[in-house]
């Protein structure tokens, strides 16, 4: 297995087509096909599948994915250091579910390194993809919550991927609504006050399973139901509909604005956010950064 072999594999990966990936190497396609044959026979793997439309990356080849942009991101780092190449940026990805206090801590982070030296990514996005991204290497770090109902299930796909969980902290359960939402003035509101009003989940694509929801008490029997893509959207249906979900309570009033409110949910119930990681490997300084500037935004606002 050679560093060029580990570059040719990533290129293809990255535009889905040994055509394009060819033409961006500057090599044939036939070489570079003959190539990534050669590195899959000596790993004993198939890192692609062929079709008619492009090449697919296999359920082995993501994992191999994975380790290839570690090798390829250290080399850089190597390449930076003895060669003096500038031109190489240091990279650190979060991948999350959609936790404005996620973002804010991203945002801190960002703040203190020179963006010429650096490439940063942060993705809200689905469950299953959280796990995904930081096991391919596509993200250094994750965020999402366990409790007692999805906590095995989030477990036993943390081991299949090994990944592993850090607590940061835990919260109740709140409503989170417009502050002209009809319930807006209770100290507490119950489920059966909120049985009038749409409940706004995120949706979680194909792996759209009870357990790898983002709101707790995923299997209540909701009256009224709306599942959104993206923050911007729900924060629209909350003033629209008025509509609500489920979340922490850490609210972050500079991304989501002012005119929204979490209430304290009457049925006790507990949820812990966390990051994960690969097992056995130590977040990078920058890592480390990220996760301090997150529990010091929790800390103030919790």
């Amino acid at each position: 297995m050679t560093l060029q072999q580990i570059r040719y594999v990533l290129t293809v990966a990255k535009y889905n087509s040994m055509n394009e990936a060819a033409k961006q190497l500057f090599v044939s396609q036939p070489s570079l096909s003959s190539a990534i044959k050669e590195l899959e026979t000596e790993v004993g793997i198939q890192i692609f599948q062929r079709t008619n439309k492009g090449v697919l990356i296999t359920n082995e080849g993501e994992e191999f994915l994975g380790y290839a942009r570690q090798v390829a991101s250290q080399m850089e780092l190597m390449e930076e250091h003895y060669f003096g190449d500038k031109d190489i940026k240091k990279k650190f990805g979060v991948s999350t579910q959609h936790y404005s206090f996620a973002v804010k801590a991203f945002v801190e982070m960002v703040k203190g390194f020179d963006m010429n030296e650096y490439e940063f990514a942060i993705r809200e996005t689905r469950t299953a993809d959280v796990i995904k991204d930081v096991y391919s290497g596509k993200s250094e770090v994750g965020i999402l919550y366990e409790n007692e109902f999805n906590e095995r299930v989030i477990a036993k796909l943390l081991r299949e991927h090994r990944l592993e969980f850090s607590p940061l902290f835990q919260c109740k359960g709140y409503v989170y609504l417009w502050k002209g939402h009809p319930l807006a003035k209770e100290a507490v509101i119950s489920l059966e006050q909120l049985e009038a009003y749409p409940c706004l989940s995120f949706e979680q694509g194909d792996n759209n399973s009870f357990y790898l929801a983002e709101e707790i008490l995923s299997t209540y029997d909701y009256k009224k139901t709306i599942k959104a893509c993206d923050r911007s959207t729900m924060l629209n249906l909350m003033i629209g509909l008025e509509a609500y979900t489920l979340c922490s309570g850490i609210i972050c009033e500079e991304l989501n604005g002012s005119d929204f409110m979490a209430i304290p949910l009457k049925e006790q119930v507990t949820m812990t956010i966390g990051y994960i990681k690969r097992s056995h490997a130590a977040l990078s300084s920058i890592g480390e950064i990220y996760i301090q500037n997150l529990q010091e935004y929790i800390e103030l606002n919790q």
